[in-house]
């Protein structure tokens, strides 16, 4: 299991359980509550007498920080069942309660280590409804909050009334990324006469684009479609397709 290498400091905390008991499908969000820097909170996470610690913490720089591998239950969420599941992330506050705003470089951060964190532990959508009876039913709801295992503010309302929000652009970024095609896989699924017809296609398309291929200057012939920036000049009208 990685770390996200979107990570620029580390001071690992003694505060975990060690390895999980159970798959990462679950995200939590945590706030400071104060503008403690990546090295701080780090400093704060590295006292035993503490008990407390996350997987990362994001500054109000932007800069991502790794507490506690994500191979290992962090002490952060007031319930260990959670946090056996879920990637625990807290960020820097730099306004106070009731509120506990963020910065936009640390709100930039935390969509960039979400979005990959998803990627790394194949989480294919963030979900979120804001309903505390849904924890633990992650094909509904994969986000939790501190607060609703603790009597606590956090995530603060500035977080949690944007976890909608937050969700929806992970999840636009993790739907526009196409998993590469396995072309070697997909010709051994090839019945031989159709990997005939596609090496017969492929000489035809190699045979059309040598054909519109012409040096910078000269002109693209009829037929050949758009001519391109990077390596036609247009002639005539009726001759740029």
């Amino acid at each position: 299991m990685s770390n996200s290498p979107l990570v620029t400091y580390t001071k690992l905390s003694p505060n975990h359980s060690g390895r999980r008991n159970h798959v990462i499908d679950t995200v939590s969000i945590h706030c400071m509550a104060g503008n403690a820097s990546v090295e701080t909170c780090g400093a704060l996470f590295a006292d035993p007498s503490r008990k407390a610690s996350s997987n990362y913490g994001i500054g109000s720089d932007g800069r991502i920080a790794l507490y506690v591998d994500e191979a290992n239950r962090s002490w952060c969420t007031s319930s260990a069942s959670n946090d056996h599941r879920a990637i625990t992330i807290e960020v820097a506050n730099n306004g106070g309660e009731p509120d506990w705003p963020v910065s936009d470089k640390a709100y930039a951060a935390l969509l960039d280590l979400l979005t990959d964190i998803c990627r790394r532990n194949g989480i294919k959508k963030l979900l979120w409804r804001g309903d505390k009876s849904l924890i633990g039913q992650v094909d509904k709801q994969n986000m939790t909050v501190h607060r609703w295992f603790a009597a606590k503010a956090c995530p603060g309302d500035y977080l949690y009334n944007r976890h909608g929000e937050i969700a929806a652009e992970v999840n636009r970024r993790l739907e526009g990324e196409e998993e590469p095609m396995d072309i070697a896989k997909l010709i051994s699924e090839m019945t031989n006469e159709q990997a005939y017809q596609l090496m017969q296609k492929a000489e035809l398309h190699a045979k059309t684009l040598s054909a519109c291929l012409v040096p910078t200057g000269g002109t693209l012939g009829k037929g050949c479609g758009k001519w391109h920036r990077g390596w036609y000049k247009p002639g005539a009208p009726d001759e740029t397709g």
